[in-house]
């Protein structure tokens, strides 16, 4: 059953990133609010269909800790559906993202208009230069941050190399960090074409005060939560 359904989705999936592609396109002339909100149009959509073709829920936790001002969302990275669900979830944001996402058919066409911050991940620090002066503007413009600091998709159980990159432009720029933890991984495995039901839990923790703290303390604090908050959520089991 899990495989007819995952089929279902993927193909109406696929058909939904065409028509939102072209209608991106046709965005182009609106302010980049304007466009945010028409693109993640498809977002809503996705989460949507995952829920009633697959059976995806979700739960969210913590929203009383959302600044009202912009601030660096540095998240746990297991799956697809973190990068298509938070682009709603939270205030608009722009998501650290490698350049070569932008080159996607359909896909990387409509990312170009969301504002994403596109870097070269080989580049070394060129990369931080690129998070900082391209985080900057974002900021200025409204937008928060998004960065999945651990760089690719973990599985559910283990933990990848936390990178400052978030960090730094906390640091630099004065800005809070909201850390978030969530099981997506267990429901929407990394690379794996079957999905199953059950229930991702969004957990957003205390905002991290980058006062005083240099990139490798305030990435290491929302590790610190990120980490031990993975242990506290519940299990993302099927719905019986």
């Amino acid at each position: 059953m899990n495989l007819i359904r995952s089929v279902i989705f993927f193909v109406l999936q696929t058909m939904l990133t065409i028509v939102f592609s072209v209608v991106a396109l046709f965005s182009f002339p609106f302010s980049a609010h304007a466009r945010y909100r028409l693109i993640t149009g498809y977002n809503h959509t996705v989460i949507w269909l995952a829920r009633w073709v697959i059976g995806i829920r979700y739960v969210v936790k913590g929203t009383e800790n959302l600044p009202s001002q912009p601030a660096i969302i540095l998240a746990k990275h297991q799956s697809a559906w973190e990068t298509v669900a938070f682009l709603f979830l939270f205030p608009p944001v722009s998501p650290v993202i490698k350049q070569e996402l932008l080159n996607v058919p359909f896909f990387g066409w409509a990312f170009r208009l969301l504002s994403p911050i596109a870097i070269d991940r080989g580049a070394g620090r060129e990369a931080l230069k690129q998070i900082v002066s391209q985080g900057k503007e974002k900021l200025a413009q409204g937008f928060w941050v998004l960065v999945f600091p651990e760089g690719t998709r973990i599985a559910p159980g283990e933990k990848g190399r936390y990178g400052i990159g978030g960090g730094w432009l906390a640091a630099e720029t004065g800005t809070p960090i909201v850390p978030v933890a969530h099981n997506a991984g267990e429901v929407w495995p990394k690379n794996a074409f079957i999905k199953r039901p059950g229930t991702v839990t969004v957990s957003i923790g205390p905002v991290i005060d980058p006062g005083g703290k240099s990139a490798a303390e305030l990435t290491r604090a929302a590790e610190a939560w990120i980490e031990t908050e993975m242990t506290r959520l519940p299990s993302a089991a099927p719905h019986q």
